[in-house]
């Protein structure tokens, strides 16, 4: 299924990805709001096709122009004994602190949201964790 949306000019390229943050006030009283709203917030998109089709905007300087986008899984680092491909989770976030560890976006991305549900569409393998936890890098769907 090809999922149409709009994101601004200055994006508007094949590969350019995204995380839908969810509707906005100032996109209230918009004419095509409802193609930019009917995405999955906090989930990343990946631009695959761009269209000819402009549209005016408040909020992208330059309009936005209407794109086909699929959805972009989720890399994550999830205990060890939950990383199970194939299996359904509720998303909780990490409680981990360390800025800087190599490993923090993947203990805490930012398009993952607590208590969002995902598919564990495949395990990558252990990661190193400088706090001695066992986690696994995960695919989300």
């Amino acid at each position: 299924m090809v999922l149409v949306t709009v994101v601004g000019e200055q994006q508007c390229r094949k590969g350019f990805e995204f995380v839908f943050g969810g509707p906005i006030a100032e996109c209230r009283d918009c004419k095509i709001k409802n193609v930019c709203f009917h995405l999955e917030q906090n989930r990343r998109y990946r631009v695959t096709e761009v269209r000819d089709v402009h549209h005016e905007c408040k909020i992208h300087e330059g309009g936005v122009r209407v794109v086909e986008v699929e959805k972009v899984p989720t890399r994550a680092a999830l205990p060890s004994r939950v990383a199970l491909e194939g299996s359904m989770l509720t998303f909780e976030e990490s409680s981990c602190d360390r800025l800087g560890c190599e490993h923090y976006r993947l203990c805490r991305p930012i398009e993952a949201a607590e208590g969002m549900r995902y598919r564990i569409a495949s395990v990558e393998g252990p990661i190193s964790c400088p706090r001695g936890e066992a986690l696994k890098v995960v695919l989300l769907d």
